[in-house]
């Protein structure tokens, strides 16, 4: 059976960003499983601020579509983003309302129709003490009840992130690494069942 292929999202592009940071970590961790993995940028698709007036007059943005080619091609889908005031990002929101708008072109599938099913799986990271738990638990029910995403119940929020990584990116605590391979190990063994005839 082909390796399964694994996209993950960050939810935070910035400089030093530790969600950037800890996708990357989860990211050679799913490799080290044997799947293949995409590494998304969403602040490099330059997504203007949803707007309903916007979409009216100029359609919904070209760069939409590599969102979803990218999610179609994927086994599975994981979102790593911290909370600002205790939400998902905008950067993470915005990306999701677009794809939603997206009508299916081509041979290309509309946005709700890529992301429909699709094995997804949740991690954060914060300086704080709660590791952006509250983030992923208003993530968990956006991606579920608005684009009938399949949301793994496993998931981990690394809290004291600032404190969490080495010089090279890794994470420096054995339980850590633990925990986010078991995240990845079991988000990959569901997509794989799920595909399985």
């Amino acid at each position: 059976m082909e390796s399964p292929h694994l996209l993950v999202i960050p939810g935070s592009s910035r400089t030093g960003s530790f969600n950037l940071a800890l996708a990357r970590a989860a990211g050679r961790m799913a490799e080290a499983q044997g799947a293949r993995v995409r590494l998304m940028d969403l602040r490099a698709l330059a997504l203007p601020l949803y707007d309903g007036d916007l979409e009216a007059s100029q359609g919904v943005p070209a760069q939409v579509g590599e969102l979803i080619d990218a999610i179609a091609a994927a086994d599975a889908v994981l979102v790593v983003t911290p909370e600002y005031n205790g939400f998902p990002t905008p950067l993470v929101i915005n990306a999701f309302d677009w794809l939603s708008r997206a009508s299916a072109s081509g041979t290309r599938p509309a946005g709700l129709k890529a992301v429909g099913g699709k094995p997804t799986g949740l991690l954060s990271a914060s300086p704080g003490p709660l590791g952006g738990l509250r983030s992923m638990n208003f993530l968990r029910q956006y991606l579920q009840m608005n684009h009938a995403m399949i949301v793994h119940p496993r998931q981990f929020a690394l809290s004291r992130a600032g404190e969490a990584f080495d010089a090279a990116g890794e994470l420096k605590d054995e339980k850590t690494r633990e925990a986010v391979a078991g995240v990845v190990g079991s988000l990959l063994a569901f997509a794989v069942a799920l595909r399985a005839p």
